[in-house]
């Protein structure tokens, strides 16, 4: 039974919450679509080198700038399947239900170096 477009809303906002209350085990339960998103990568990756294998080949037949396309082809598949999927980044459900985007906890701010230096050697001063 299919859920109505109210449920679905619901549904997406909790997910939204979770996510942003604990970002590493909302990472962990979409561990399995990125799996899936990773291997398809690997394919698509696969599928472009033999390609540009072939336009290697041919180019060794007609003319080398065929078979620099073919190589170019080829490195850019390796890279697209070697590198990670990007993660969506999802948004945060406020108290009012508006959304906005979710912090990154991996930054800081958007204070300078040099801002986080002085604080630090002010605390230190101040706590001696």
């Amino acid at each position: 039974m299919p859920l109505s477009d109210h449920e679905q809303k619901m549904l997406e906002q909790m997910e939204q919450a979770l996510a942003a209350e604990d970002p590493k085990f909302a990472s962990q339960m979409q561990g399995s679509s990125l799996a899936s998103l990773q291997r398809r990568r690997w394919v698509i990756g696969a599928v472009g080198v033999v390609a540009g294998l072939g336009l290697v080949l041919v180019g060794v037949n007609t003319t080398m700038w065929v078979g620099a396309i073919g190589f170019a082809v080829m490195v850019a598949s390796a890279v697209f399947a070697a590198t990670p999927p990007r993660k969506a980044r999802l948004a945060v459900v406020r108290a009012d239900g508006t959304q906005g985007r979710a912090k990154d906890p991996r930054r800081k701010g958007s204070r300078s170096f040099m801002d986080r230096l002085d604080e630090r050697w002010e605390r230190r001063e101040n706590n001696p």
